[in-house]
């Protein structure tokens, strides 16, 4: 509603914020539905828990390409500056539709080749961890994938820089550049975020290939990922300004209104 934040940064960052609301959606329920399954006793899956299984896949998926197309942008911006199609709002929405497809798609194998099964200690549906091509391609296109090619672009982008700084250019076209790098950074920041708070779960599975990972892996895993999400959307919020001034002039001005009302 907020026209300030009608911008192609803003856009992207907002289809991190929706993609990691899906995932805490989705490892919500999958939590409930384990704590009742506790609580009773039980012992079989639930209709949907192949579903939230893959719905795990697809949600990961989409945040982590959500950060690449973030890189993506700045790098486009500051090395090909005159390549104005990709900086379009459309070029970056067609993006962002692409990843989704893309999340949405290349898990369907598991539920049709059974590589999605329920665990009972865990009480959640997953792909065993064990040394298998199913959990090898999985890892690699939820994770390996975007998290590499993200740090490879921001590798670039400072070997770039670090270029520019070496030869005459324009002071604001140096200025805009690492301002972009800044931003850039705090992409990174919330990639390392990630990367550690989910280092558990590569953890177990790197074990399960010599030996069987822990009985409770998945739920110690998933603690660290609950944690994971609520930093990054804090992140977000405290890196992202536009959205900080928003929400803030939105709240300042219910809490007048409220006030008025009250007096």
């Amino acid at each position: 509603m907020d026209k300030t934040c009608h911008t192609v940064p803003m856009m992207l960052v907002a289809n991190s914020c929706l993609s990691a609301l899906l995932c805490a959606g989705d490892i919500l329920w999958i939590n409930v539905t384990t704590l009742i399954n506790d609580v009773q006793q039980i012992e079989y899956q639930n209709l949907f828990c192949i579903f939230y299984g893959y719905l795990t896949y697809v949600s990961c998926a989409v945040l982590n390409y959500s950060f690449l197309l973030q890189a993506f942008y700045r790098y486009m911006i500051v090395v090909y500056p005159t390549r104005l199609f990709w900086q379009l709002p459309q070029s970056q929405l067609l993006l962002i539709v692409l990843t989704w497809i893309y999340a949405l798609i290349f898990p369907t194998g598991f539920i049709f080749t059974g590589d999605i099964i329920y665990n009972m200690d865990n009480q959640i549906c997953q792909i065993p961890l064990r040394f298998s091509f199913a959990i090898i391609f999985a890892v690699s296109c939820v994770y390996i994938i975007p998290v590499s090619i993200t740090m490879f672009i921001y590798y670039k982008l400072v070997r770039f820089i670090h270029q520019m700084n070496q030869r005459i250019i324009p002071v604001n076209t140096l200025v805009r550049a690492r301002r972009e790098l800044k931003m850039f950074r705090r992409t990174v920041t919330l990639l390392m975020i990630i990367f550690i708070l989910d280092f558990p779960y590569a953890l177990f599975i790197f074990m399960s290939f010599f030996n069987a990972a822990p009985k409770y892996h998945f739920r110690i895993a998933y603690i660290f990922i609950d944690i994971a999400l609520a930093c990054v959307m804090i992140v977000l919020f405290q890196f992202t300004d536009p959205l900080k001034t928003s929400i803030l002039k939105k709240l300042n001005i219910e809490l007048e209104m409220v006030a008025l009302t009250e007096s």
